[in-house]
């Protein structure tokens, strides 16, 4: 599905991510070479600082047509209800004539659509309230549910349970690996990472240090990996 062959990646405050080397940019990603094959489920760990989510914004730059992304940035528009920032999700999947109908006087199928997977996510708000109402997590929620309305084949999430507690982030993932056939996201909890994902991927200050299937993780270079960026 996706080839990264020895990428060096740079980061410029106002050209942001390229990958020639600038005088006014940093380096975050270092020689870096990775194949993700379509139905893998993959997940990205690291300590704070290592390049997770460059990666994983580099990745989505080259797959985002066929890509659902959940990103920390959110994207929400707070002035809208939670239906109307679910509903843009799937925008690219009806003709702009249906989507202004729908926005300005929403369609009882759609609706039931929007409202049957905020049920499934546990969000239990009702649907014309402004996301500028809501908490952390239901919002990261929201979040989440907009992309999944997507419909797409590939997520890509970028760390989509942070504001969670870990029981709701454990279902949450159960939900996203079973729509989805292939997955690719950062993970804050490198335990749910390590036992629900089909590979587990780790960086450490820009650099690809480990790449292991689930069922040859080696969960003490893991913990050391974090315990080494504690201590540095």
């Amino acid at each position: 599905m996706i080839t990264i062959d020895n990428l060096n990646l740079h980061y410029d405050k106002t050209a942001g991510y390229n990958t020639d080397k600038k005088e006014t940019s940093t380096q975050v990603i270092f020689d870096l070479s990775l194949t993700i094959n379509e139905g893998e489920k993959v997940a990205i760990i690291g300590p704070s600082g290592a390049g997770k989510s460059s990666l994983l914004h580099h990745i989505y730059k080259k797959l985002q047509a066929s890509a659902a992304l959940c990103s920390q940035r959110q994207g929400l528009v707070d002035n809208l209800s939670i239906y109307h920032n679910i509903f843009m999700g799937a925008l690219a999947r009806h003709h702009w004539l249906f989507n202004l109908v729908n926005l300005i006087r929403p369609f009882e199928q759609e609706l039931t659509n929007v409202a049957a997977l905020c049920q499934q996510l546990e969000l239990e708000q009702p649907l014309i309230k402004k996301v500028d109402k809501l908490s952390g997590g239901q919002r990261q929620r929201v979040t989440l549910a907009r992309a999944l309305y997507q419909q797409k084949s590939l997520f890509i999430g970028d760390e989509p349970f942070s504001a969670l507690d870990p029981l709701m982030a454990s279902r949450l993932l159960e939900i996203i690996l079973k729509r989805h056939k292939t997955v690719i996201m950062v993970m804050h909890d490198r335990e749910l990472a390590m036992s629900a994902f089909d590979r587990v991927i780790a960086l450490d200050k820009g650099h690809l240090v480990i790449d292991s299937q689930q069922q040859s993780i080696d969960q003490q270079k893991i913990t050391a990996l974090y315990q080494t960026s504690a201590v540095a």
